[in-house]
Order: C-alpha cells, then structure tokens, then sequence
C-alpha cells in the first residue's frame, strides 16, 4: 500500500514551517495563539481582540466560536487570521481591519480616512438630544464630522432634526456617507465639504457641536501605535491643542441663532482653557462642563446670549 502526505508550507517569523494538508487547528487553538501573541505585545484585551478577529475571518458570532470551538479551520483563513494577528500586534486597530465600529447603539463602517468613535463622544450627543428634546424643530451644525457618528446618532435619535454635517477630509465625507445611508437618515443631514465654516452658506442653527482635533503637535509621536495608525489631521489640534475652538468660537456667533448652543467635546485637561475662550469671546453664557465615564472633564456647552 502506498501513503499519501500532503505538505503546505507558510512562513513564521522568518521561518519557513510545514502543515499537513487536511490537519487543521481548531478553533479554540487559533485564539489561544491569538491571545498569547497580543498578550506578548501588551496589547489591551488580548483575548477579546482574538475572538473578534476571527469572528471577522470566519464570518461567524462570537457565539458561535464558543460552541464550535473544537471546529477545525481550514488553511486558507487560517492563514488570514496569523496576518492580521501580526497587523493588531504591531497596534493597528482592529476596528480598521474589521471595517466596523460601535457608537450610541449603531454600526459604524470606519476605514483609516476617520476617527475611531469612542464612547467618551456620547456623552456630547446625549447632551444634545437633551438640550433638544423640548424643541419643535432642530437644526443642527457638526463641524469635522469624520465617520459622521455625532450627525448621525443625532439624526436617528432626533427625528425631526435637520443636520449640515462638514469635513475638510472629501475622503472622510465619503465614510460618512455610507454610514448615512447604513442607517438610513441620508434625507436628514446634508454633507459639505470644508474648512470649518469655509464653505458653509446655510446659518441659523440651534446647535453647533464639534469634536475638533485637539491633541496638542508635540504629543501626537507619544501617542500608541493605535491612536498614530488613525488621521493626524483629525488629531493635531495645533501647538496648545486650542488652535480649532479658538476659530469655531471666533466665528461660530455668525451661524447661531440667539440662544443657540455651542457644543463641544474637550480633552480631559482642557475646560480651563477652553472655558477661558469661550468667556473671552464675550458672546456666551451658561456655559457648563460634563465628565465622561471616567470622570474626566469631556464636554463643554455654552448659549450665545
């Protein structure tokens, strides 16, 4: 009789290693070689990033990899897996490989042209639809919009809200409009490409809201590998990080209407400074902090008056 081996060949840190054709590695095998591998490159949540990975790759739940954790995985994907385990170790987002992101209870496609949603936004959107609940209508400004989460989650939770949504990134505006029309309020908000208000002709708005960039030039190379792999130009917010609330503030007067509010998300050590320029400006009152989740100053509003 004559036995038949099948040899597949793949190469791993430089090494050329064999495989048995038709010997595949389960499931549970794949996450644990995920796990160590993140774990070894201190990586946050190395096995919650392992099993999204491959829930990715295998176009299967979470759940679904618990119950069939013994299924074998053939080469193919497998192979898939191990090189986007190497891209996450070196600190690419996962939410970039995977294409998709969570943000006030929706699904956001998002690619390397945006921002990554993170929940510390929501508390500036939850505020808006607050300060918006006793209006008949609202219309409402986001200013540097990215993948369009604050336009958006604004447009689903505020039905009868008109929404001018802006980016300097044509790239950026394209992401937002996918995720629009994913969530099917495409009719609500209307896209402009520009520079801040540049290109802006519509005025009389009840809400300007913007998470500007805000990370002051010289932090930007201290910054993780993750946070370096999204958009500089939606993070640089200048040599004090003030540069994009001191022209929103400067202009934004034009475009509210009397009682309007002024929106913003802050980094967590700015309100002094920005409260600062907001009072400077003479034109707003009332002017307010919340704190994220973390108990960090996160959002500031202010009413023109």
């Amino acid at each position: 009789f004559s036995i038949h081996i099948f040899l597949c060949f793949f190469i791993e840190n430089g090494k050329i290693k064999g495989n048995f054709k038709g010997v595949f590695m389960e499931i549970r095998k794949l996450l644990e070689i995920g796990r160590k591998k993140l774990q070894e490159k201190k990586n946050e949540n190395p096995m919650q990033k392992a099993r999204t990975l491959l829930s990715f790759v295998l176009n299967q739940s979470k759940e679904e990899l618990i119950m069939h954790d013994l299924e074998e995985v053939e080469i193919q994907k497998e192979n898939v897996y191990r090189e986007y385990l190497e891209k996450l170790a070196d600190g690419f987002p996962i939410q970039y490989i995977i294409g998709n992101q969570e943000f006030m209870g929706l699904d956001f496609y998002v690619n390397e042209n945006v921002l990554i949603p993170q929940p510390d936004t929501e508390v500036l959107v939850e505020e808006v639809m607050n300060l918006a609940e006793q209006r008949e209508k609202v219309k409402i400004l986001d200013i540097g919009t990215g993948s369009g989460c604050i336009a958006i989650s604004l447009a689903k939770n505020i039905k009868n809200s008109e929404i001018y949504a802006i980016d300097i990134s044509e790239n950026a505006l394209e992401v937002a409009k996918i995720n629009a029309k994913k969530q099917k309020v495409e009719k609500q908000i209307t896209f402009v490409h520009s520079n801040l208000f540049e290109n802006l002709e519509e005025n009389n708005f009840d809400f300007i809201v913007s998470n500007p960039p805000y990370i002051r030039t010289k932090l930007i190379d201290t910054l993780s590998n993750e946070v370096k792999a999204e958009p500089i130009l939606a993070l640089d917010g200048g040599e004090d990080g003030l540069k994009y609330y001191q022209e929103i503030v400067k202009e934004s007067a034009l475009y509210l209407k009397e009682n309007g509010r002024l929106c913003f998300e802050i980094g967590y050590d700015q309100k002094k400074q920005v409260e600062d320029l907001i009072n400077d400006s003479k034109i707003y009152k009332e002017i307010y902090s919340k704190k994220d989740f973390a108990g960090q100053d996160r959002i500031i509003i202010a009413r023109k008056g």
